[in-house]
């Protein structure tokens, strides 16, 4: 099992709160949405599960700073924003598995982690979309055939931003254990 020293929790636990910052309340046109990366990763560190409605209650908050304060699109903002607890839980268990799992930095550990975001985000995107496109009220009525084709048609490009991060965000988890590693320290 993963875990961290409660201080380096903080220290990426604050991290992981300026990432969505920054790419969630759209300070820059060409920064993707990291939220879905930021709740996985919270869940791999971050051993209280206060911290997932920490994130959540960020989340909301930034949400309705960038479309009042902002001029940011309400466009998904509808009876099915509650669905977003879920699909984002998902991805928090999804990274509480990996951290579980976590055997060193291995190459089954790199299959674990592919399958742990690839799971993750998938449970969480049917959650997310499946519930914007039955509750949102913006579409005439439900059918399965056409959310499936939603789902091909948007969700690999969620997954490759999802995954983009979640591979920042491991890349820099290796620098850091190999530096620990040749300085001979044994913990993070």
């Amino acid at each position: 099992m993963f875990t961290l020293s409660t201080k380096n929790q903080w220290l990426v636990g604050g991290v992981l709160l300026l990432a969505m910052l920054v790419t969630r309340a759209h300070v820059s046109d060409h920064l993707l949405d990291a939220s879905k990366a930021v709740f996985f990763l919270a869940g791999f560190y971050l051993r209280n599960l206060m911290a997932f409605g920490v994130f959540m209650a960020v989340a909301v908050v930034i949400d309705y700073v960038a479309i009042t304060q902002f001029g940011v699109s309400d466009f998904c903002v509808s009876q099915a924003y509650v669905a977003l607890v879920p699909a984002y839980g998902a991805l928090f268990v999804a990274g509480r598995w990996l951290a579980s799992a976590w055997q060193g930095e291995t190459l089954a550990t790199l299959g674990k982690l592919v399958l742990a975001v690839v799971v993750g985000f998938a449970v969480s995107e049917v959650i997310s979309s499946g519930s914007f496109y039955a509750f949102s009220g913006k579409f005439a009525e439900f059918s399965v055939v056409e959310l499936g084709g939603r789902l091909v048609k948007y969700a690999p490009h969620g997954l490759y931003v999802t995954s983009l991060y979640v591979a920042v965000g491991m890349a820099l988890h290796l620098a850091v254990s190999h530096f620990h590693a040749l300085t001979g320290k044994t913990t993070l």
